[in-house]
């Protein structure tokens, strides 16, 4: 099975799925942060090994703790994903740190304070002429 076949994409849609759910609904470790989000899953070819993206708003702090909390939750999520889909083999899940939306929302509050001067002055134009 290739890493970009048909077959491929649909289990890493269910994986997502299946692992948003219990991170969502079914894991009680106060660890994990409210806003945890799989961001993306890449289940290797062979169905053996599993890389879970994960974001987490918050700081350095939540986010290191949100990470700690999935880690020791691995096992139980595991069996889970085994119950809920039908594979050959259960992945093995590895949790990786996906920080593109903290970097999204820094870029977009540096966007936002170069235009701030830029916006004030269109006002004062628009002012002046009315």
């Amino acid at each position: 099975m290739r890493k970009n076949s048909i077959k491929n994409t649909r289990i890493n849609a269910e994986v997502q799925k299946t692992l948003a759910n219990l991170i969502r609904g079914e894991i009680k470790d106060p660890r994990i942060a409210p806003m945890t989000c799989v961001t993306d899953v890449e289940v290797a070819p062979d169905l053996k090994t599993c890389k879970v993206y994960i974001s987490v708003l918050g700081d350095d702090d939540t986010r290191h703790q949100t990470m700690e909390g999935l880690k020791s939750a691995e096992g139980y999520m595991r069996h889970q994903l085994a119950e809920s889909l039908n594979l050959r083999n259960t992945p093995a899940l590895t949790f990786i740190e996906d920080t593109s939306t903290q970097y999204g929302m820094e870029m977009s509050r540096k966007i936002d304070e170069v235009m701030a001067p830029i916006h004030a002055r269109n006002q004062d134009l628009q002012e002046e002429e009315e």
